[in-house]
């Protein structure tokens, strides 16, 4: 078995083990490369099939662990598993290999003549993932990281999250024994415990990439480590976001009870435990937004994924709270933060101006059910403001037809991976167009995404073969195209 002694027992993986685990995922790369890719669907249908059923054996050690409803990790489940078959089709589809054919042209006109050039792209070698805390299945061990790995032709060994360790054990033993039922090599997948064995996989030579969701702190450690290396690996982080909302005079005046509701609902839902939580409302100064939200109905206490992040959660508070030109809007210093008693929703607010003296320390990101409100006045510039931000996951404008908004559009392009229009951060479809990581320190890889099909990209690379008989070719690059990947033949795309 890959996962070896890790599989009896949660306990911290010794150091020896981790490079045994290590090794086994090096030995099963080259079979697993070369399955073809509707055969690795085969596997990942045969996974995400597992899941399903045995979620009546997850679920309650999810439940146990997590201090997350029922129906909701139903729901992630549900989530996890309709994403690994969204990989198998991508597989099936071939598109993701990028297979480019340019014949040899002796005619060619950039002043030399063109050779017989064959461009595809191929998986990198044994992944590392690190599993996050707040979603137990979506980002953990079986959950998109994992799964666009091995959509790509790579082995995995997971970091299971200490906020959910026996769940991760579980989860890991239903998709051994479902890769093995499946006939592919048990090394695809593995597991490992504790913090040292997280920096053992990304320093340990046949790791070729890691990908990372949680904190900023946890996450560039781990990233200059990758980049330490004697031979640097990708490291694909997702660290931190503010998700700023903005919202003209317009917006403002015609839908403020619309904008007040789902903003609370937006900073509110799952305790605020997401990452792309709207930590800041930025509204005009006067609107009936600001009164709205002064007079709502918060959800009342409600306990954390765990001690650790309600811990964190209310120091974060406690630090917004403390400075002067913040005051508490609802919740705040009134009793959000009580040593000892579950959390409760809060909201702050301060003026543009404040924003501007103190932008760094206001985007900061609070892990939980708390954001602050910033008012601005007439004639302020809402993409001067906007400019104050770091990257970001998201950034979202709500606005009316008519509102000149073009530079504040074009700035938060800049800073966001997603710009969303009169919506939602919260809630991350899992798709084919969908972008989750943006600039540092939303993300360390601005160029990818954790979320949809385009994340399988994150773990390919490029080669090209130039020159090379028929038979020597991988099989997507020969002429007969005995997979049926989609390519670009000469610059055009190749007629089925």
């Amino acid at each position: 078995m890959a996962l070896r002694n890790t599989l009896s027992t949660v306990r911290v993986t010794a150091s020896e083990e981790v490079r045994d685990l290590v090794a086994d995922a090096a030995r099963a790369f080259a079979p697993w490369k070369r399955t073809p890719p509707r055969e690795r669907a085969r596997v990942l249908d045969a996974i995400a099939l597992a899941l399903d059923a045995a979620a009546e054996t997850l679920i309650p050690v999810a439940l146990r662990e997590t201090r997350l409803p029922e129906w909701r990790l139903r729901d992630e489940l549900t989530r996890t598993t309709f994403q690994i078959r969204l990989f198998a089709e991508a597989l099936r589809d071939g598109g993701f290999l990028d297979a480019r054919i340019d014949h040899a042209d002796p005619q060619w006109p950039a002043g030399a003549p063109r050779p017989d050039l064959r461009r595809m792209k191929e998986p990198l070698g044994p992944v590392a993932v690190f599993a996050a805390s707040n979603f137990p299945f979506a980002f953990s061990v079986a959950g998109g990281d994992t799964a666009s790995a091995l959509a790509a032709g790579n082995p995995v060994i997971v970091k299971a999250h200490p906020g959910h360790p026996e769940l991760s054990l579980a989860t890991a033993e239903v998709v051994a024994a479902a890769i093995e039922e499946a006939g592919a090599d048990a090394g695809l997948l593995s597991l490992v415990h504790g913090t040292e064995a997280g920096r053992l996989l990304v320093t340990a030579r046949e790791v070729r990439a890691a990908g990372f969701t949680g904190s900023i702190p946890g996450g560039r450690a781990l990233f200059d480590l990758a980049q330490r290396r004697p031979d640097p690996i990708p490291f694909y982080g997702e660290l931190g976001s503010n998700n700023p909302v903005f919202v003209t005079p317009a917006a403002a005046e015609r839908r403020a009870e619309e904008i007040a509701e789902g903003f609370v609902e937006s900073v509110t839902g799952r305790m605020g435990q997401i990452s792309t939580k709207p930590g800041t409302l930025v509204v005009p100064r006067g609107s009936r937004i600001v009164e709205l939200l002064e007079e709502a109905e918060l959800p009342g206490p409600a306990p954390m994924l765990n001690d650790r992040l309600h811990g964190e959660y209310e120091r974060s508070l406690a630090q917004f709270s403390a400075r002067h030109g913040v005051e508490p809007l609802h919740g705040g210093r009134s009793g959000a933060v009580r040593p000892g008693a579950d959390p409760s929703p809060a909201i702050l607010i301060t003026q543009a101006d404040y924003l501007h003296a103190n932008a760094r320390q206001l985007q900061e990101e609070c892990f939980g059910p708390a954001s602050l409100v910033v008012t601005y006045g007439e004639g302020e510039d809402l993409a001067e403001l906007a400019g104050l931000y770091e990257g970001q996951l998201t950034a979202t404008v709500h606005a009316e037809p008519e509102c000149d908004v073009e530079a504040l559009l074009e700035v938060l392009a800049e800073k966001a991976g997603r710009v969303l229009w009169n919506q939602w951060p919260t809630g991350v479809s899992v798709t084919h167009a969908q972008q989750h990581g943006g600039p540092y320190p939303a993300s360390t890889a601005p160029g990818s995404t954790s979320v949809g099909t385009a994340a399988i990209e994150r773990f390919l690379r490029p080669v090209a073969y130039q020159g090379f008989p028929q038979e020597r070719l991988p099989e997507p690059l020969r002429d007969d195209n005995p997979w049926g990947c989609p390519r670009l033949v000469d610059g055009k795309p190749e007629e089925a």
